[in-house]
């Protein structure tokens, strides 16, 4: 029994290590020609770190360099309120680990390749799927100097929000609303900077900004409406630079850094999902089924999870032979989907609330009250950990015979 899953990112990577390890067949096919390039998520949460653990990789994950952050924190004109504690949780997890992505899918696309029967294939562009009837049976993709086919017996789309899986399966996304979007940039990092600065919002009337931390400087996201992109070029990088100094005025010493927008990338938002995840033969997982915002950074989390029930389903269905059966694909999602709906309305409404601060000319800070309500003893703790494991997370049941 074979399966080709298409796209390296996150859940793609982790369920071919977990179809791997219990001994199925799996090639992954990934369009880039390597994974050094600049990735916005770089959030590893409790949960996954847990998950890595109990696999025995999670040791040899954090020889990697990382950045442990502990607390997520609101900047506003009322001062600085603390909504989550991850240091509260009891784990020996409790952290959101900031890691390069490359690094992180890199380690893992090295422990799928050295799975017996598992391959992973970089510079690898899917053009095409095979059918047999109405079952999809593999796919057809190009390399640099040819095309070629693949036979499975299950191809899983894990491809990214701009899935092409998603167009070839003819399972198009619906848009439910988002509202912003993000300028991303790097500023540099220096060892006079605040040394508690983890996971950051700083909140201006009409605008804030999204402040990471990791081992390669900062990134700074600046948010703009929906389709503000073209109009923040027109007015160049001044007006953020002095956002900037101003509300993080601690980087108002290298803001200047910044001089021009081919320094900037347009992250434009998108909170989407099909309506169905899976055909005869495939299933789409992570951003190829449901686009969640990087606001939270919960994207690489409901990819894992993704991964793990399509695990828990997968594993003893193609251990019993034969056509992976519709039910089995159509049990990922039921299990599944009742967590991304709840995740994706969170991040409508605050959307929403956003835009109509906006509309009506109100500041666009979380209320005063926010402040004492997050005071309340257990409330940050309980925040932390609906963040760290996201609504209704699965726990692997796959059972797997020694170490890989």
């Amino acid at each position: 029994m074979t399966c080709v899953i298409v796209g390296g990112g996150p859940g793609g990577m982790m369920l071919a290590y977990l179809l791997g390890r219990a001994g199925i067949s799996v090639t992954v096919l990934e369009a880039g020609n390597d994974f050094d390039r600049d990735f916005r998520g770089d959030s590893l949460h409790p949960y996954t770190m847990e998950l890595l653990d109990s696999l025995g990789l999670a040791g040899k994950l954090l020889t990697r360099s990382h950045v442990k952050a502990r607390k997520f924190r609101f900047h506003t004109a009322a001062g600085t309120i603390t909504t989550a504690d991850y240091g509260q949780l009891a784990t020996p997890f409790n952290y959101v680990a900031l890691m390069p992505q490359a690094y992180f899918l890199d380690f893992l696309a090295a422990e799928v390749a050295a799975l017996p029967g598992c391959a992973v294939r970089n510079g690898c562009k899917v053009v095409d799927l095979l059918h047999a009837g109405d079952r999809v049976t593999g796919v057809r993709y190009r390399t640099s100097d040819r095309v070629a086919e693949l036979a499975a017996d299950l191809v899983i789309g894990s491809d990214g929000r701009y899935s092409r899986m998603r167009r070839l399966t003819g399972l198009p996304a619906r848009s439910l609303g988002a509202q912003t979007d993000l300028l991303w940039f790097r500023l540099p990092r220096h060892d006079t900077d605040p040394p508690d600065a983890d996971l950051d919002l700083y909140f201006g009337r009409d605008q804030y900004v999204g402040l990471l931390t990791g081992t390669q400087g900062w990134q700074v996201g600046y948010t703009v409406p929906k389709g503000g992109f073209a109009a923040a070029r027109e007015a160049g990088v001044v007006p953020i630079r002095r956002f900037v100094a101003t509300h993080v005025p601690w980087l108002a010493d290298r803001v200047g850094e910044l001089t021009g927008f081919d320094q900037i990338t347009l992250l434009s938002v998108d909170i989407s999902r099909v309506d169905r995840w899976w055909r005869p033969g495939v299933l789409l997982i992570g951003d190829a089924a449901h686009v969640i915002s990087p606001v939270g950074g919960n994207g690489i989390l409901m990819a894992i999870q993704d991964a793990v029930e399509a695990a828990n389903h997968l594993v003893p269905a193609f251990r019993s032979g034969g056509p992976i059966p519709d039910t089995t694909l159509a049990a990922i999602e039921a299990a599944r989907r009742p967590a991304i709906e709840q995740v994706q309305a969170q991040q409508v409404r605050l959307e929403k609330r956003v835009a109509n601060a906006r509309g009506k000319g109100r500041p666009i800070a979380p209320p005063a009250l926010l402040k004492w309500i997050t005071a309340i003893p257990g409330v940050r703790r309980r925040s932390a950990r609906s963040n760290a494991y996201g609504p209704h997370p699965p726990r692997l049941t796959v059972e797997y015979q020694g170490k890989p």
